[in-house]
């Protein structure tokens, strides 16, 4: 009885309920709440609750010691076994109900289905407690993709082409956005990401994906090898990235509830609708996610959008005054004539740099050149093909021909 009181008192002390604890142990909510009131009373810091021993137990919470309750021999074989059945429950395919019919195989006389169940979920239960995280406002983002995908129907042939679907949440509001998108490639992330931080109308501190290649490179225990495309977009709106421990569920246990909440809300008020472009299908869904945001928590008098209006929104850190542009990496040799060609368009490279290699980092708007970690020039993106962008401070060779270099002679004699 005192170690089950102990481990009572433990889950409570790591945040389960009184019904879960009920529930757990087989025992009435009064009794729980009851022993829960004389451990807050007694004053007691939880991580010394390991430590007491039986004796002052008995004094603290006056637990009659002199009936005890003696277990049958089913029982104990029941209890050792339990630690490997719920250890094959967590692989994938196996239920309870295959768990019971080996137990019945082997142990005819043993207990029935229904105390069975019981006898595991209360071991779990109490293996498996967790404790309660505190979530700062403006401090992570999390994100994930759903598992079920949405659709799109091309109207002019009729063919379906599935789409993935992002969601993003801040955990201290539980202020969540929803959005669908062709791909989880890395420009499909970005873009993602960065309308969930618009959405929100600010840049939290941090932001925790999953380890999918389009934002980890390398998953390691110490230390995770970032995208760097995913790293660039981050550092631009002043963000950390830190990714979920691999096997870790846990870790992004918020986001995954919420990508169960979007299949009972949001996939619900889409079910039967036809869309043929992502446009329309990505309105639809910001239409019912405003009505889930809408709604109040569970046991709470406050929606997710006034929490986040009245919590979190002045934690985010201001947005800067550009989106950003995922820059491209491409590698070339510096010509002989001292350039580079990017999409059939030539850019001038000093002299020095003929016949080495260097890599081009480039947008929509700038192209910036690299050798090694030396910056070697920046042009103004020009698509035009086979023309040639130069910039007079290269002083490249042959630049300056008779005509150019006595341009004023040759007018003065001509006039």
């Amino acid at each position: 009885m005192n170690t089950k009181l102990k481990n009572i008192l433990l889950c409570h002390a790591s945040g389960m309920g009184i019904k879960s604890i009920s529930s757990a142990f087989d025992i009435s909510r009064n009794t729980v709440r009851r022993y829960v009131r004389m451990y807050q009373d007694s004053g007691i810091p939880a991580e010394k609750l390991p430590s007491l021993s039986d004796a002052r137990l008995q004094e603290l919470f006056s637990i009659p010691g002199a009936r005890e309750h003696k277990p049958s021999e089913r029982q104990i074989r029941l209890e050792a076994l339990l630690p490997e059945y719920a250890a094959r429950l967590s692989r994938k395919g196996m239920t309870v109900k295959q768990l019971y019919e080996e137990y019945h195989a082997d142990h005819p006389d043993g207990y029935l289905r229904a105390s069975f169940g019981m006898k595991l979920r209360q071991f779990m239960l109490q293996t498996n407690a967790i404790g309660h995280v505190e979530h700062r406002a403006g401090d992570q983002m999390y994100v994930d993709f759903a598992g079920d995908r949405l659709e799109i129907v091309d109207e002019a042939t009729a063919e379906v082409r599935k789409v993935e679907v992002f969601v993003a949440i801040l955990p201290c509001s539980h202020y969540t956005y929803c959005e669908a998108v062709w791909s989880q490639k890395k420009e499909d992330l970005i873009k993602a990401c960065e309308n969930a931080i618009r959405f929100y109308g600010g840049a939290p501190c941090a932001i925790v994906p999953d380890n999918l290649k389009s934002a980890v490179t390398r998953s390691d225990r110490n230390e995770a090898v970032i995208n760097p495309d995913f790293e660039a977009f981050a550092g631009h709106y002043g963000c950390a990235v830190v990714p979920a421990r691999v096997r870790h569920p846990r870790d992004k246990a918020l986001v995954e509830n919420a990508v169960k909440l979007m299949y009972r809300s949001v996939y619900v008020d889409l079910e039967g609708m036809v869309f043929h472009d992502l446009e329309s299908l990505n309105d639809a869904i910001l239409r019912s996610l405003e009505k889930f945001n809408a709604r109040n928590l569970t046991r709470r008098r406050e929606s997710r959008r006034q929490l986040f209006d009245s919590v979190e929104r002045d934690s985010l850190r201001p947005l800067p005054a550009d989106r950003y542009q995922m820059r491209q990496r491409t590698v070339a040799t510096v010509q002989r004539n001292s350039y580079v060609t990017l999409n059939k368009h030539h850019y001038s490279v000093p002299v020095q740099y003929v016949g080495k290699r260097v890599e081009i980092v480039y947008d929509n708007d700038t192209i910036d050149i690299f050798h090694g970690f030396t910056h070697v020039a920046t042009h103004h993106r020009n698509d035009t093909p086979y023309e040639y962008t130069t910039k007079p401070s290269h002083n490249l060779p042959g630049r300056k021909g008779s005509c150019e270099s006595d341009l004023q002679e040759l007018l003065s004699r001509a006039a």
